[in-house]
């Protein structure tokens, strides 16, 4: 037992953030990657040309030597290196989710992203709010309740314990986090009025100040969040509106400095939410502040990792309710009025579901089979797929094909397929080296009627022609056509954002060959779809990079699973070192790699299957 004791003792947790000019990201970045390997480090690194963004753990001792190192660098001056004893992660579900099962490096191009939709102008980090330590926060909530005569302003230049007369308002306190950490402990001064967003990542914040700045206008904005780099770019954003928005101050070090400083929790009660493997971490006050969702019993642990069956929101369940039942819908859901039971839902004429298992389907066109939704909370804890076809396919045939993935996955997951936007004209080739009766024979083409076929993406000399008629080849096969077709991503994309919309939402995107291109690009542009489209993974099969050439290595932030044929596995359309590049591209912190010898196909047979599951039961 004293040595378990030890051996928790000896690790740690890092958070760290600095808002700085880098002069040289790429010297920066060596230096992380060196450093943070050879201590063996676990967790995140963002770098951005304005700063960095550090959660890693690792041995205590290790810890300190990485924090000694950058007070070398004179970036560095003046930050707050926030060390915390702890366990290590023995959660494996929990460690995978916040990053801690490896480290992961990464150049990205902001360090939080304040919001979904580009903004008219962003807001400058030397704008932000006044910091206040934690002592200067404590004493502002206690003071602004000892001052009943008028309205109170701070004081910007001797916060402690210094408030004057003003005109203003008053006092608000904002929780810039999101509603789940909310819901397991926040700020309850006596005094001053708690404004929860009640939002569900960071990105929506910057709308809900919008739709309420009458509300803060002319008041003394309190901010906090978890460690304080949330209410940077926040209090700057509400300080950028200009007249009566001026006074913003935020917490310095956020809640952790806090509870630091006051281990009884002081005005804060529950526990503090955190994104590492630790979950949450609570004061010397032991009472429970959360509910459980379903029978509104106390509870406040998010180990389950149990999420809205909507909107994958984490939400509290007691271990008594989740034995009953494993479908849930989070307060914000249940407000929009969503509801638990599937409803009809019109979808584009192109989409084919497989609800795994229900080959069964109900044809409501040409191009569409709704296959019948199992009723019940099982279903709509599957993932859902988008599934991409490749070039000249279509939904029906790449469903075929993947029948029995289908059903090898039909525990987990509804995979949806549909047809790409670009049709193709039929095409067929003369047969050579016959004689003159089989010659004319072949020069026809097949008599009976065919499928249509579709792509994600053409060749620039394409007429984009719909038409049924068949047409010969110009040229015998080519099977490096696919490094030609590289226009029409347009059409694909606004055709893709307008079938998320009413068959949407999606858990993850799979594309098979030039869809896995198509899947890939998508990935890429995630982030100005403004949440037009939102992928939590990719499933890349038999894939290439298509337009990609300024892409770098590590460039794509999203959970990706590359599957393709190794050298010696007979895929004679896609080489393997195209699928290769592409992986590449993605993080390689989050990304897996499943290299096979069946040709181009995806494999279904022992271990291949059970590796695609495995990648697949994280977004459960």
């Amino acid at each position: 037992m004293a040595n378990q004791e030890t051996k928790e003792e000896d690790y740690g947790v890092l958070l760290y953030y600095k808002y700085t000019t880098i002069p040289d990201l790429e010297a920066l970045f060596n230096f992380y990657e060196s450093n943070c390997k050879s201590l063996s480090f676990l967790g995140r690194v963002r770098l951005s040309p304005n700063g960095v963004n550090v959660t890693v753990g690792g041995k205590l001792s290790a810890l300190e030597e990485h924090i000694a190192a950058m007070k070398l660098n004179s970036l560095f001056e003046g930050t707050d290196f926030k060390l915390a004893s702890c366990h290590e992660p023995s959660n494996d579900r929990v460690a995978k989710e916040c990053g801690f099962t490896s480290l992961s490096i990464r150049i990205v191009k902001e360090l939080v992203t304040l919001s979904s939709c580009p903004l008219p102008r962003s807001p400058e980090i030397s704008n932000a709010g006044r910091h206040l330590s934690a002592s200067e926060f404590h004493s502002v909530l206690h003071n602004v309740g000892l001052y009943s005569t008028s309205p109170m302003k701070l004081n910007p230049w001797n916060c402690e314990d210094k408030l004057i007369p003003s005109s203003n308002k008053g006092t608000v306190l904002i929780d810039a986090r999101n509603l789940y950490e909310t819901r397991i402990g926040k700020f309850y001064p006596s005094n001053v009025e708690t404004l929860d967003p009640e939002i569900r990542q960071y990105s929506d914040l910057p709308s809900w100040i919008d739709n309420n700045s009458e509300m803060l206008r002319g008041n003394n904005i309190l901010m906090y969040c978890t460690g304080g780099i949330r209410c940077e770019m926040a209090s700057a954003y509400i300080r950028s509106k200009g007249a009566g928005f001026e006074n913003v101050f935020q917490l310095y070090g956020g809640i952790q400095r806090y509870l630091e400083q006051f281990p009884d929790g002081g005005f804060f009660r529950g526990k503090n939410f955190v994104f590492d493997h630790r979950v949450s971490v609570g004061s010397s006050d032991s009472r429970i502040l959360g509910t459980c969702l379903l029978c509104s019993s106390p509870f406040d642990d998010y180990s389950s990792r149990s999420r809205c069956t909507h909107c994958r929101m984490l939400v509290l369940v007691c271990d008594n309710c989740r034995e009953k039942d494993s479908s849930y819908v989070c307060e914000l859901c249940q407000k929009n009025s969503q509801c638990i039971q599937p409803t009809s839902a019109e979808f584009d004429n192109s989409v084919e579901i497989s609800e795994v298992g229900e080959l069964e389907a109900v044809s409501t066109s040409d191009r569409i089979a709704l296959s019948p939704l199992v009723s019940g909370p099982k279903t709509l804890r599957k993932l859902r797929i988008l599934c991409l076809h490749g070039f000249r396919q279509n939904a029906s045939g790449f469903k075929g094909r993947t029948a029995s993935l289908a059903k090898k996955l039909k525990s987990i997951a509804e995979l949806v397929f549909v047809d790409a936007p670009h049709e193709l004209p039929f095409i067929y080739q003369i047969r050579q080296n016959c004689d003159s009766a089989s010659k004319m024979e072949n020069n026809c083409p097949p008599a009976r009627s065919c499928n249509k076929k579709f792509s994600w993406l053409v060749a620039p000399d394409h007429k984009g022609e719909n038409d049924s008629d068949w047409k010969i080849a110009d040229s015998p096969f080519d099977p490096l056509q696919y490094q030609k077709q590289t226009e029409g991503f347009d059409k694909s994309i606004a055709y893709l954002k307008d079938l998320y919309s009413k068959a949407g939402p999606f858990d993850g995107i799979l594309g098979f060959s030039q869809g896995a291109a198509m899947a890939a690009l998508v990935c890429l542009h995630q982030q100005k779809l403004n949440g037009e489209m939102e992928f939590r993974f990719a499933i890349l099969c038999s894939g290439f990079a298509v337009n990609m050439n300024n892409c770098q290595q590590g460039s794509i932030n999203v959970p990706s699973l590359h599957i393709f044929g190794n050298n010696k596995g007979n895929d004679r359309q896609i080489e393997n070192q195209a699928s290769r590049h592409l992986a590449t591209v993605f993080e390689n912190g989050c990304s897996v790699v499943i290299e096979h010898d069946t040709g181009h196909i995806i494999p279904t047979r022992p271990p291949y299957i059970d590796q695609i599951k495995d990648f697949l039961v994280r977004f459960l």
